[in-house]
Parts: structure tokens; C-alpha cells; sequence
């Protein structure tokens, strides 16, 4: 499990530059969602840090979170526009650093895509409101699902039950 985070971490940096050379936009406005504000907007709403990872698809620090060791029942929303996106009834301790889940709270709550950043190499996760990053998905998660969805904590809000 100590591979994991270097791994990720190695791939990320390399195709990130990459993805900059070569000029990739992740929010291309090709995608319509129902809750849209400009970049302004945008910023005037969340933080530097929240824009940088909702907006601009960053990465915030493993082990960054305070939601990470959080195990309080309740909910995970989106930072961006309140959507419940996962529930602690699915939270699990990946040892990765991030908040990770079995699956979201709702199907229709997350949308997926291959990540031009990582080649397509890994999947992202982003809200199905808003559209904002909020992490990736990968097939090496626990049961009953199999998948582990590692979002960054910075991207959630969390309300307890």
C-alpha cells in the first residue's frame, strides 16, 4: 500500500506537465450541468485552494484533510453546490490520504470520464450538478463494489446525521 501514493503521485506530476505542454483544458465547456457560473463566479465563491481543485482539477496534499480520518455518520456534498454526493455508510480507510468511498451516495450524483491530465489512464469524478472535480475513481477498492473513489476532502462539505 505505500506504492499507492508515490504511484499516483509519479504519474500525476509527469502527465500533468505533459497535459500543460500540450495545452488540455478540462473544463473545454463542452459540458452542460445544471448549475453553471462564470470562472468569476467561481471565484468569488470557494476559496484559492477550493477553486484550484474544483475548478482547475488540482490535487490537494495527501493526508491534507481533516475529512480524511473523519467517522462521524453523515453526508458528503459538493463544495461547489451542496450536492449530496457520498455517505460515511460507504467511507473506508484506503491508507492513500484522501477520503475514499465504495461508491457515491446516488448514481446520478457523480459523473465519470477518462482524465485527459493521466492519459486516460485513470477515471475522474466530478459532480453531476456543478461539474466540478472532486477526485478518481479505481477498480482496487473493497467489497461489495470492488471500486475506490478517492476525493479530495477540499472538494466536500460534510454534514453530520
Amino acid at each position: 500500500m505505500q506504492r499507492r501514493p508515490f504511484l499516483i503521485a509519479a504519474a500525476s506530476g509527469a502527465t500533468g506537465m505533459i497535459a500543460a505542454v500540450l495545452g488540455w483544458r478540462l473544463f473545454s465547456g463542452a459540458d452542460a450541468f445544471p448549475v453553471t457560473r462564470t470562472k468569476e463566479e467561481w471565484r468569488a465563491q470557494l476559496t484559492p485552494d477550493e477553486f484550484a481543485v474544483l475548478r482547475e482539477a488540482a490535487t490537494e496534499p495527501a493526508f491534507s484533510s481533516p475529512l480524511n480520518d473523519l467517522e462521524d455518520p453523515g453526508t458528503y456534498s459538493c463544495v461547489g453546490c451542496g450536492n449530496p454526493v457520498y455517505s460515511s455508510e460507504d467511507k473506508f480507510d484506503s491508507e492513500t490520504g484522501w477520503p475514499s468511498f465504495t461508491r457515491p451516495i446516488k448514481t446520478e450524483a457523480i459523473t465519470t470520464r477518462p482524465d485527459p491530465r493521466l492519459l486516460g489512464l485513470a477515471t475522474e469524478v466530478r459532480c453531476s450538478r456543478c461539474g466540478s472535480h472532486l477526485g478518481h475513481v479505481f477498480d482496487d477498492g473493497p467489497p461489495p463494489t470492488g471500486m475506490r473513489h478517492c476525493i479530495n476532502g477540499i472538494a466536500l462539505r460534510f454534514e453530520t446525521a
